[in-house]
């Protein structure tokens, strides 16, 4: 049986997530993304039976051959960075993490509004300034928000963001908190932005205590990655 120990390691995750929501005090529901990257159709169907309804995958080329293999009714997340020449697979996805530039908005929006399709998306922010991340600066996102206003192919739910891996507690603090107030910018504009999609599996706590109400765990529910 793949990934045995995963149940239990899934029970242990959603009590931290309880107790780090008491301790927040945002009183959220927080949703697990069960990030499935480098693993086979066995990560899925094991999240599945385990009570995991969201999947995560970073690129659409190893995501697409993964739905296909599966039959496990998963909602589908891509979290990773997405190119322009792959906006067609959207459609196949529950939620995209990485709307993370305006040219990449512009082409989501043309493809969702001559498909007849609307995209839900999260803007992604990159609150600590890494050249390496992408995603829109603090100061960018008011302007973007305003913007996104006529593009109605694209529903925008919320903010994504990534922290440092070596990131301590206060910058974690200062970077979640960040995109929290990202998200009450895109509200004041009119987004339905409800949802922050931060915290992975060294920060997911913190995170958690700062608002998270998505978090993408991979290494901690499924061990180490195969690839």
């Amino acid at each position: 049986m793949p990934f045995p120990d995963f149940a239990d390691r899934l029970q242990d995750v959603r009590s931290r997530i309880d107790a780090a929501v008491r301790r927040g005090g945002h009183e959220q529901a927080v949703t697990i993304v069960a990030v499935t990257k480098t693993h086979g159709p066995d990560a899925v169907e094991a999240a599945w039976a385990a009570g995991v309804a969201d999947v995560g995958e970073n690129r659409v080329q190893e995501a697409v051959p993964k739905m296909d293999a599966v039959t496990a009714p998963v909602r589908w997340h891509l979290i990773g960075h997405l190119q322009r020449n792959k906006v067609k697979f959207l459609p196949r996805f529950h939620l995209l993490h990485s709307l993370d530039n305006p040219r990449l908005a512009d082409v989501v929006h043309q493809f969702a509004t001559t498909s007849n399709h609307v995209v839900d998306a999260l803007l992604q922010v990159n609150v600590a300034g890494e050249a390496s991340k992408g995603g829109y600066a603090l100061s960018d996102v008011r302007a973007e928000a305003e913007r996104l206003r006529r593009h109605t192919g694209i529903r925008v739910r919320g903010v994504m963001t990534m922290a440092p891996i070596d990131a301590d507690e206060t910058l974690l603090r200062r970077i979640f908190s960040g995109a929290r107030q990202a998200r009450s910018v895109l509200a004041d504009e009119g987004h339905p932005a409800d949802e922050l999609s931060m915290g992975m599996s060294g920060d997911y706590e913190i995170a958690v205590e700062e608002g998270a109400t998505l978090v993408r765990l991979g290494t901690l529910l499924f061990g180490a990655r195969s690839a």
